[in-house]
Order: structure tokens, then sequence, then C-alpha cells
């Protein structure tokens, strides 16, 4: 078997496996609320000066380049609704997993492959503090809980984004582009895409867990988890949204 084919199957495996050890950790006690807490808030408060300027330029191109085709048709009318659905049934949640999977994933991979290879995590083994538990789960819940967020957010940013584009060109008032906004959109656009934030939360968060936490040739496997996490999350990243927009059709 190939090099590249065998690392994949391997490292499928044991993300298998290290999801599934996460499942079986995270209903037992102790519950380690405080640190879920202060993992969310350090990892959210972080990317939302990234995440919000990603989101007002997204909404903002996305409007400057539509409007010339929709006038073309006389169907400039459509503009604030036809933004505000593709935001938030698609742009939105990837491009804002996306950014966290660089940003958030890098960071779990590189600061638990540092506990890692200076033997913390054996340590804590040592003192009977159980570390999965504690640097693991509760960072995987961190990402579950604060992407989400982060995604509203990036979304109610892009919509203003796309308000300041239309008015570049043209004049419109603020009621009436939340008017036209909203017009169109139905729960079966919001509903789903949340869903999925979850999924894309849970995927980054476990795929730099297991990254960092099975890092390994000194400093330079902290790199290499790093740069692992942010490759492999990105690409579940782009799975998960496939499956995502699949199951969404069936039930359409």
């Amino acid at each position: 078997m190939p090099p590249g084919i065998e690392s994949f199957f391997a490292i499928a495996g044991g993300l298998a496996s290290f999801t599934a050890r996460f499942f079986k950790e995270v209903w037992f006690p102790p519950y380690e609320l405080k640190e879920v807490v202060r993992q969310g808030y350090n990892l959210g408060y972080s990317s939302l000066s990234l995440v919000g300027i990603t989101g007002f330029i997204m909404g903002l191109v996305l409007t400057m380049q539509s409007q010339p085709t929709l006038a073309v048709f006389g169907a400039e009318a459509w503009l604030p609704a036809m933004v505000t659905i593709s935001v938030i049934r698609e742009m939105g949640p990837v491009i804002t997993a996306l950014i966290c999977a660089g940003k958030v994933g890098s960071g779990i991979g590189a600061e638990l492959g540092s506990m890692k290879v200076t033997e913390q995590i054996d340590a804590m083994e040592v003192s009977g503090t159980n570390p999965f538990k504690f640097i693991v789960a509760t960072r995987v819940l961190a990402v579950t809980v604060t992407l989400p967020i982060l995604v509203f957010y990036a979304d109610a940013i892009a919509i203003f984004g796309a308000y300041i584009g239309v008015n570049i060109t043209g004049e419109v008032s603020s009621t009436l582009f939340i008017n036209q906004a909203l017009r169109s959109l139905d729960w079966i656009d919001i509903i789903p895409s949340t869903i999925k934030t979850i999924f894309f939360g849970f995927g980054i968060g476990i795929v730099g867990s297991y990254m960092g936490y099975h890092a390994t040739k000194g400093t330079a496997g902290v790199g290499q988890a790093a740069n692992s996490a942010v490759v492999i999350s990105s690409l579940l990243v782009f799975i998960i949204d496939m499956v995502a927009v699949q199951v969404t059709q069936i039930f359409m």
C-alpha cells in the first residue's frame, strides 16, 4: 500500500477511535464546565475581529458583484434577499468555519502538541488527573458551542456589509433593506445551516485535539500537528457541508 494511502487510513482510524473516546469520556464526571466556558470565551473572543472583518467584506463584495448582473434583468429588488439567503445558507457557515479551522484548529493543535512533547500530558496522568477530559473534551465542547455563535455574528455583519454595498450605488433605507432581506428567508434556511455549524465546530475541535494529543518528534512535531490540524479540519468542513446539502435537499 502506498505511504500516502496508508497514512490516510491511519489518521482516519485514529480519529474514529479518538472520537469514540470523547463520547465515552464526556458523559461521566467530573464535568469541567468552568474550563469549557474559559476555552469558549478565549476561542470566541480571539476570533471576533477576524470573523467580523471577513463577514463584512463577504457581504459587501457579494452585493457589489451581483448588483450589475441583477440590474440587467431588472431584478435589483431581489438583491437583499439573494445575498441574505446565500450568506445564511452557505457562505457564512463555511467561510467562518474555514477561518476557525485555520485559527482555532491550528491553535489547539499547537497548544496540545506543546503539552505532549514537553510531557505535561504525561505529568497530568501521573498526578491522577484525566488529561483527556480536561484538555481535550473541554476544547472540543468549547469549539462546538462557540462556532454557531460566531456564524450568527458573521451573518449579521455580512448583511450589514450588503446594506452598505447597496447604498454605494443607490439609496435604500435600512427598513426597506431589512424587509427585502427577510422576505424570502424561511426556517429551512436557518435550521440546517445552524445544525451543520455544530458539526463544523465539533470536527474542528476533534481534529485539532487529535493532532496535538498525538504529536511526536519534539518541537518539529508541534508545527506538523498545527499544520495537519488546519488541512484535515478544512477538508472535513467541506465534506460535512457536502453531506449537509444533500440531506437538506432530501427534506426540502
